[in-house]
């Protein structure tokens, strides 16, 4: 049975990865939207999730698209979390990161060949 992932692509750049995804065996979920990549993550319950992080200064409460979905994640103790991220942002990460797990982070340009290590 092929392992479940799910992407939350919000930067294009990332929208060729989910064929990477499949190359290493995974069957891709793609949501283009946080709000709805956390109701994929209660009923799909993916062996992994992948996710564009981005900090604004302007989100009022919170540091990033991510807070919803990384705590919609945290009860499921089986599914690692991935997380891809502009080298400017790593601040906020380091933030998010302290009150929610996140089992890796990457930053981009994405390195396929470090993705894929990430990912096996």
């Amino acid at each position: 049975m092929a392992r479940k992932l799910l992407a939350l692509v919000e930067f294009m750049g990332h929208a060729r990865l989910p064929a990477l995804y499949r190359q290493l065996g995974f069957e891709v979920t793609t949501e283009f939207q946080a709000r709805k990549a956390v109701s994929r993550v209660r009923n799909l319950k993916p062996d992994v999730i992948v996710a564009d992080f981005y900090f604004q200064a302007d989100f009022r409460d919170r540091l990033s698209n991510l807070e919803s979905l990384l705590a919609a994640a945290q009860p499921l103790a089986d599914t690692r979390i991935l997380v891809l991220y502009e080298p400017g942002s790593e601040a906020a990460l380091t933030q998010v990161r302290a009150r929610l797990r996140i089992d890796a982070a990457l930053p981009v340009p994405v390195n396929e060949a470090a993705l894929s290590a990430v990912l096996d």
